[in-house]
């Protein structure tokens, strides 16, 4: 049982209205778990949490004892937001026990993270453009906001995606001293400071916005495992953008930015989900429409890129993927074909292959490894 870990899945379990105009028909049931047995490189399928609403996506706290999930809608108790929904895991089984659900107090919520003491959440509400912080008590609840801030404008050069602000992520640095939320209908990272004994967020005093290519819309970001850069993949233009990191400050400064797509696509495509290998040396982000995952080499010491290549997800809509602890393995999750796959990671070339091994959660939206 050495080899093995606990794989959960979030889905969309009823209609959504995306930014879009299109209307989704989730058909997930919940949250599912799968045990992956690492020697062999597959998924076996433990059990199903029914019930969660629109589970989009997952979150644990530092310890792996909790595990947190969005709620992505539009209405809860009668207002206009969405939710955040805390389970307990039995390590053994994999089991969730269903703790409580919390007012996300902005529609949509797509994007959830748990600060370094594990004593926050920190959630992107997506539709209203807004980001909030629930605090989390010892046996895993959650209480009621103990932050919340509105985003402002969003006059991007797509009328039907940035008629507002639609903040799509929260990232935080390895200090736990700064948050960094990029905004969709901003064209623009917005960066806060964190205080971690109250949960309280201040807007940075001197790059409180860092502006992107308009019509970017910026949509996640990640930090390299050794702090000095973070990357942020463009949801609009379909690019990935370099950055490097002043942790003393909190600061990004741009180095460069590259597209998603192989030259000579003209297809429709989106980006979603950006991921690093836990050494370090590669980045990968996907592509909705070219329906696949792109590949970059970093340099150690500049923290540019340099295209490795792309490997097709074999579904439609790969909306979220995640390297495993060990960074041998990327389990990948395509929306609309209702399957995760996972793919071999080669270590001294950043290239993938699949192994194969196929499991069909409804309408899957974001994998996790625990």
């Amino acid at each position: 049982m050495s080899n093995d870990e606990l794989v959960y899945v979030g889905t969309y379990s009823e209609p959504i209205l995306f930014g879009t105009g299109q209307i989704l028909q989730g058909k997930g049931k919940g949250i599912y778990c799968y045990r992956f047995d690492r020697e062999a490189g597959k998924l076996h399928l433990l059990g199903i949490t029914e019930g969660v609403r629109n589970s989009s996506y997952l979150a644990f706290d530092p310890k792996r004892r909790f595990l947190f999930c969005v709620n992505e809608y539009k209405e809860y108790e009668g207002k206009a937001s969405g939710a955040v929904s805390s389970f307990r895991i039995d390590p053994a089984t994999g089991k969730l026990t269903y703790l409580n659900t919390k007012a996300s107090h902005g529609t949509d919520p797509c994007h959830l993270i748990v600060d370094a003491t594990g004593r926050f959440v920190l959630i992107a509400n997506f539709a209203s453009g807004s980001v909030s912080v629930l605090p989390i008590a010892e046996d895993g609840s959650l209480g009621e906001a103990v932050e919340f801030i509105q985003h402002k404008g969003g006059t991007g050069i797509d009328p039907r995606r940035q008629a507002g602000p639609h903040a799509h992520a929260v990232a935080i640095d390895a200090g736990n001293r700064f948050i960094f939320v990029p905004d969709l209908g901003l064209d623009g990272v917005v960066i806060y400071a964190f205080d971690e004994k109250t949960g309280k967020l201040t807007l940075h005093p001197t790059q409180p916005l860092v502006k992107t290519a308009p019509g970017a819309g910026p949509r996640q970001l990640v930090f390299r495992p050794d702090g000095k850069f973070a990357y942020l993949i463009n949801e609009l233009n379909s690019t990935m953008t370099a950055f490097a990191y002043d942790a003393a400050k909190g600061t990004l400064s741009e180095l460069h930015t590259l597209p998603t797509l192989p030259p000579g696509y003209h297809g429709h495509s989106t980006c979603a989900e950006v991921q690093i290998t836990p050494d370090g040396k590669f980045l990968y982000g996907s592509n909705r429409g070219h329906d696949s995952l792109a590949i970059y080499a970093l340099d150690a010491a500049t923290g540019r890129m340099t295209i490795v290549g792309h490997e097709h997800t074999r579904g439609r809509i790969p909306r979220n993927f995640e390297i495993s602890p060990c960074g041998k393995f990327i389990a990948a999750a395509n929306q609309d074909t209702n399957n995760v796959l996972l793919f071999r990671l080669d270590p001294a070339t950043g290239k993938i292959y699949p192994t194969g091994d196929v499991v069909d959660p409804g309408t899957p939206i974001c994998v996790r490894f625990r």
